[in-house]
């Protein structure tokens, strides 16, 4: 098959990929099928993993239709008008610009949030540390509980916990303004600000625990909070490296000053028995748990092991007897 923007068919040299949409030269259409298999070629030529997978987002996306509607209409030709609309994308993602910024969008559990550069993507580590505390307040059997999500970002875990647990009032924080505006427009079109009754997402500015007034405490802190070293963020790929905000990543101390200053402060803002659930990462969960046992005011460590079997949630509780 002669690609769009490709050599003469025969030639020795490889194909030319700096305009992938382009009619053929023989004249024959561009049929989904033909553009997501050439598509797919172009994307691992740029060193794309699962190119396949984004190419079915990205023209899906195009086509206002879902992904196995692609399988059904595989010989559906493309008008102009659609392929000048694919081109862009296809080379956003050719620059390694993360699928999630091109759509604008991110699934986590079950919403779909918006999500840009101003914002870390959505993880599934993520979505395992909501469902930890999930289980452990479900145990509780309590309803109309509170929550505090430090380093909010996008509001995922804050706006997950509200919409999936028996919490009546979260409050989300975030030292970067850019972010909040994320979290808040989430919050919205999901109708999860706060409410006259008091139910809601809280949103405030500020770092860690900065926020939180005198007096508040609460039933769960959860955070997601940035824990790559430096020398770890300059070995990532393309796609965190140069796409994603630096600040809701790199922490100092090799990954762990943030994680450190959460645990020590955890316990003025819990209430007795209240959880402390950390995402932390990869390698990192013995030495937060040795932070957590040199902390007078919270009990045990809990490390729970994500879906490849690595050792990334922490989870704590704040001792009763302690005042």
């Amino acid at each position: 098959m002669t690609g769009p923007g490709a050599s003469t068919p025969g030639a020795d040299t490889p194909p030319a990929f700096h305009d992938p949409v382009e009619p053929p030269p023989d004249g024959v259409p561009w049929t989904v099928l033909r553009l997501l298999r050439w598509s797919t070629r172009y994307l691992a030529e740029k060193g794309v993993a699962d190119g396949r997978l984004d190419v079915e987002h990205l023209l899906a996306h195009t086509l206002a239709m879902s992904r196995l509607d692609l399988y059904l209409h595989f010989e559906r030709p493309l008008t102009a008008e659609e392929l000048g609309a694919f081109k862009p994308l296809l080379l956003e993602r050719a620059g390694r610009r993360p699928l999630q910024y091109i759509l604008g969008s991110a699934a986590f559990r079950d919403l779909e949030l918006a999500v840009d550069e101003r914002v870390l993507i959505p993880r599934p580590e993520t979505e395992e540390l909501v469902e930890a505390v999930l289980a452990r307040v479900r145990e509780w059997g309590r309803e109309g509980l509170t929550a505090l999500d430090v380093g909010t970002g996008s509001g995922a875990i804050a706006l997950a916990l509200l919409t999936e647990g028996p919490f009546q009032r979260i409050l989300a924080v975030d030292r970067s303004g850019d972010a909040l505006e994320v979290a808040r427009s989430n919050a919205r079109e999901l109708g999860l600000e706060v409410q006259a009754s008091g139910r809601g997402v809280e949103f405030r500015e500020g770092h860690l625990l900065d926020p939180v007034k005198p007096g508040e405490r609460f039933d769960v802190v959860a955070a997601n909070l940035p824990y790559v070293s430096e020398p770890e963020h300059e070995a990532l790929e393309p796609e965190v490296r140069r796409w994603e905000p630096r600040e809701a990543l790199v922490a100092p101390e090799e990954g762990m000053a943030l994680l450190r200053r959460l645990v020590e402060g955890a316990p003025t803002v819990l209430v007795p028995g209240g959880l402390l659930a950390l995402e932390v990462g990869a390698g990192q969960a013995r030495e937060v748990a040795r932070m957590v046992d040199r902390t007078p005011e919270l009990g045990a460590p809990v490390i729970l092991r994500d879906l490849s079997r690595r050792d990334r949630i922490v989870l704590a509780t704040r001792e009763e007897a302690w005042d």
